[in-house]
């Protein structure tokens, strides 16, 4: 077996095939916020959605035009034009020029069967179809991606076509062809050798789109990059309809490490736990804890033996430094490590840590105290940053909590009316307030920031944007734990904040309380000269 050594580009399809995932339903801020997690990893292309296709999609569109990512092109995904109609013509088509990317992924029929069962026309027309969608596009001086969908059923099922299909959007002037195992069914020796069968008839550079449904999709993309293909198209975490897509945070590492094709920098693969974590907590989904490379279990150690071994030489039990990808090993009998994560996420908000200082050492408990209760930081940075303030004694309360009331009434019409009620000490003076809301949260959101207004004026331009909840422990039934996220934001920034409890109101409390906190923090004088992130 003879590896071609090429540049791998990475395509990533969160943001479309990852939202098919069954119970994710992205926002818009989630959408943006994922986009610029992964232009900060160095993902070479993100697809953002179809346009047109719904109205968040359409406003995903417009936002990303105006966000200056340093490392990723943003890509509209759409298909061939419609039997019988010019390109010109062809909405989806005119839809995606509309979106005003320099990149157009379109997909096209490449197994016969489809072409006949699926679309109902004839053979000759699909090939048209995807010959006059490609040039069209390629007028208008866009970059295009032609994914050859069920690329390998057909190729298997009747080769002659499914290389003709392949040709048109090469004559078309395809910049890049992705060959699609959209059914997930292909076993690995069989993608290997249909990329080298192809690679040695195409001329235009090919990638490799895998689905899991056998889960094979991380090995079968591995290989395809054997045999030639150059770009690699997945999501994070594996995220996608049915058994999901190939999985982009084993496939980087994998590139990186194993095969050496440098598809990202060692800064940014060390930054691939943190997205991986970030993206999970973005989509509301739970990490698999045994998830290869950024899972918490990756390299935690249990056995005696195991951990008697990893003492002496890490080698001996694993295949990869940790911090190598972002994680850290764990020795499940005596917790021994994390100190690193906490002194870079210290030295990158100015803080003075030093390794073996009681400070370290008493932020490291805390950490591991409160992980242990629930608590995770990765994607609520603004509560890690107070948490570590408040630990090293270089924060000052901005208000003294006393206490609150919520109730929650059903009016004689059927409305609900959530009212909270605010006992706080600020500079000395207590503030006793009340406020109505939406919901408990936002009435005490509403209640907190009343009772602070007069002191801290800059409250009015912060508002809540996205709340999220997780039930820790399913089985716990209604006494389970859950995780709140809250993020809020005014006219220069955004945050995430946490709170954890056996109370939902409790836990947005805490959660809101640190929001408000941060917002003070940051906006203090103080803050801006200790922190070049303020």
């Amino acid at each position: 077996m003879t590896l071609v050594k090429q540049s791998i580009k990475l395509y990533d399809t969160t943001l479309r095939d990852g939202s098919q995932t069954e119970g994710i339903s992205f926002t818009v801020s989630d959408k943006l916020r994922i986009a610029m997690k992964l232009d900060e990893l160095g993902i070479h292309y993100i697809e953002a959605g179809w346009p047109g296709a719904n109205p968040k999609d359409i406003e995903v569109f417009q936002k990303l035009r105006r966000l200056r990512l340093r490392n990723s092109k943003v890509v509209a995904f759409g298909s061939t034009r419609r039997a019988k109609i010019k390109a010109k013509d062809d909405t989806i088509l005119k839809g995606l020029i509309k979106a005003e990317t320099k990149v157009i992924t379109i997909f096209g029929k490449s197994w016969d069967l489809h072409v006949k069962e699926v679309l109902r026309t004839t053979m000759d027309e699909n090939i048209n179809m995807i010959r006059d969608s490609v040039s069209f596009l390629k007028s208008k001086k866009k970059e295009v991606i032609f994914d050859a969908e069920h690329f390998f059923d057909g190729y298997k099922a009747n080769p002659e076509y499914a290389i003709a299909t392949i040709m048109a959007a090469q004559e078309g002037g395809a910049d890049c062809i992705a060959l699609c195992d959209t059914n997930g069914g292909t076993i690995t020796s069989d993608v290997f050798r249909i990329v080298e069968d192809v690679n040695r008839i195409i001329g235009t550079p090919l990638g490799i789109h895998a689905h899991n449904d056998c889960e094979l999709a991380v090995s079968n993309s591995v290989a395809a990059v054997q045999a030639g293909c150059v770009q690699v198209q997945g999501t994070m975490n594996g995220l996608g309809e049915r058994c999901g897509n190939a999985n982009l945070t084993s496939i980087i590492p994998i590139l990186n490490t194993k095969l050496d094709f440098g598809c990202v920098s060692e800064l940014q693969l060390r930054s691939l736990t943190d997205a991986s974590r970030f993206i999970a907590e973005t989509s509301n989904m739970k990490q698999m804890g045994n998830q290869p490379f950024t899972g918490a279990s990756a390299f935690a150690h249990k056995a005696g033996v195991h951990v008697n071994a990893i003492m002496k030489n890490p080698k001996s039990y694993e295949h990869l430094d940790p911090s190598v990808v972002g994680n850290r090993r764990r020795l499940l009998i005596s917790e021994l490590s994390g100190k690193s994560t906490i002194l870079r996420k210290a030295e990158e908000f100015n803080m003075q840590l030093e390794k073996d200082s009681p400070k370290a050492k008493k932020i490291l408990k805390m950490i591991q105290d409160l992980e242990h209760r629930g608590y995770q930081f990765e994607s609520a940075e603004a509560s890690f940053v107070l948490l570590m303030k408040r630990a090293m004694k270089e924060f000052k309360s901005f208000f003294k909590f006393e206490g609150f009331r919520v109730i929650v009434e059903d009016d004689k019409e059927g409305n609900l009316i959530s009212e909270a009620t605010i006992k706080v000490k600020v500079e000395g003076k207590k503030e006793h307030t009340a406020a109505l809301g939406d919901g408990p949260v936002n009435a005490l959101d509403n209640a907190l920031r009343k009772a602070l207004s007069e002191f801290y004026p800059s409250l009015d331009k912060m508002h809540l944007s996205d709340f999220k909840v997780r039930v820790l422990d399913e089985k716990a039934g209604t006494a389970a734990k859950v995780r709140v996220l809250i993020q809020s934001q005014d006219e220069k920034d955004s945050w995430w904040t946490i709170g954890v409890s056996e109370n939902i109101i409790e836990a947005s409390w805490l959660a809101l309380v640190d929001s408000v906190e941060y917002k003070l923090l940051k906006d203090s004088k103080d803050s801006a000269k200790d922190s070049g992130r303020f």
